[in-house]
């Protein structure tokens, strides 16, 4: 019988995969409905119900009474009606019992597609119920295999997909290896909740330090910013809420044995540990590390800043190819630009000489506007009047003479510029001398 074949499906899907009983129930009174429309008709009106007593699904045709029949499918003639109940009316809706075993094989198997599709289904939402609320956390799991670059993830009772841009280039596994992964988001796909992993996300680093630093896990030790080149470096920021606890001293841990540990699980990603710092340039000074600064110089409006470093400290401060000074930035939000002690006095002694010319400006008012990041004349003329103001402790109107005279040197510097590109184009070419 198609019933207890059904049954047997039943029992077997409800141990293997661990679905709800009433869910599963509904499903095959569903499929059953599915079997019948399949074989008698989709216009036919069917209704499937489980019997506890019998253990079975009954299957329920309904027809409304009519005293002429203007639609097969749906309807029955009174006399025939009767039959069935004695006591039915033109009007009523009369319930006839389909047998299960008229359904075919068929039927049969369309009802076990049935099944299977919404296993599946439920399958889906059990696996998005378990990890919709996992979104920013650390996942272990076993790789099963590579699909296009992708590596799908086994994590026992669902599978979760490390894409190849969540990846870090140096790392390569192979079919088996365990994974430490951070999840970043659960979606509902058309096929499977896909549970997206990353290796590449600070979150991972964030998630690392929480497991072997118990200040990080208590709360005691805050990490306030992370940056990560994946596979490289990173940099962290913390702070501590307990004046006792050393916040760098408690991620390092002995010897180095708690930092060591992520850092082996992050397969030898290098990780800097500075202590944050409220003061955006005392903390760019700390994110800088392990360079020392010898000045700051902050542009609240362009949110930027500029570093002065000792002579043989700048290849330090700017790192192999530009990494410090990029995670620096990552870190703190700031832009930042990086000087040496001798190629910012040259810029300065630069700035100075044209900034000279502007009659209106003292050499007082010179080094206050170099000081505040102006450079050149262009850049005095397009200031605004209440920021130059400020900065020369002036009145407005004296502040608008200002531009006015930078606006005015600045036609002389252009019409000088003008003139030496001229006479250079203009000068004859030298001739090789002869042998």
């Amino acid at each position: 019988m198609i019933t207890s074949e059904l049954a047997r499906d039943l029992a077997e899907v409800a141990r293997d995969k661990n679905i709800p009983r009433d869910s599963l129930v509904e499903v095959l009174e569903q499929a059953m409905v599915a079997a019948a429309r399949k074989k008698f008709g989709l216009n036919r009106d069917f209704e499937a119900q489980w019997n506890e007593e019998l253990g079975e699904v009954e299957l329920f045709e309904f027809r409304t009474v009519a005293d002429e029949i203007e639609n097969e499918d749906t309807q029955i003639v009174l006399v025939d009606a009767r039959k069935h109940d004695p006591e039915c009316e033109v009007g009523d809706s009369l319930g006839l019992k389909v047998p299960i075993d008229g359904l075919g094989r068929i039927a049969a198997q369309t009802a076990k597609q049935v099944i299977i599709q919404k296993i599946r289904e439920a399958e889906r939402e059990q696996t998005f119920s378990e990890f919709k609320d996992r979104k920013g956390e650390i996942i272990t799991g076993v790789v099963r295999r590579f699909e296009k670059g992708n590596i799908v993830v086994d994590l026992s009772r669902a599978e979760a997909l490390l894409p190849k841009r969540e990846q870090v280039p140096s790392e390569t596994y192979r079919q088996g290896d365990r994974i430490q992964a951070y999840v970043v988001d659960i979606t509902r796909a058309t096929k499977t909740p896909q549970v997206i992993l990353s290796r590449t996300h600070p979150g991972l680093l964030m998630k690392l330090f929480e497991l072997e630093v118990p200040e990080v896990a208590d709360g005691i030790v805050r990490i306030e910013a992370c940056a990560r080149e994946p596979g490289f470096r990173a940099k962290i920021a913390v702070t501590s809420v307990d004046p006792d606890v050393d916040p760098v001293g408690a991620c390092v841990g002995m010897k180095g044995s708690r930092v060591q540990a992520v850092v082996g699980e992050l397969r030898g990603e290098a990780i800097d540990i500075i202590p944050y710092h409220p003061d955006a340039a005392r903390f760019i000074v700390h994110a800088i590390a392990p360079a020392t600064v010898s000045r700051v110089y902050i542009d609240e409006q362009a949110h930027a800043m500029e570093l002065v470093v000792p002579d043989d400290q700048l290849s330090k401060a700017i790192g192999r190819r530009g990494q410090n000074v990029r995670l620096a930035a990552q870190l703190t939000g700031w832009r930042i630009d990086i000087f040496s002690e001798t190629k910012h006095r040259e810029m300065n002694a630069q700035a100075h000489s044209e900034l000279a010319r502007v009659p209106s400006l003292t050499e007082e008012q010179v080094d206050f506007l170099i000081r505040h990041g102006f450079r050149s004349v262009r850049e005095v003329a397009d200031a605004e009047a209440y920021d130059l103001a400020s900065i020369l402790g002036v009145e407005e109107s004296e502040a608008e003479a200002v531009i006015a005279a930078a606006d005015e040197t600045l036609d002389v510097l252009i019409g000088e510029e003008t003139a030496r590109r001229k006479a250079i184009a203009s000068a004859p070419a030298s001739l090789p001398e002869e042998a």
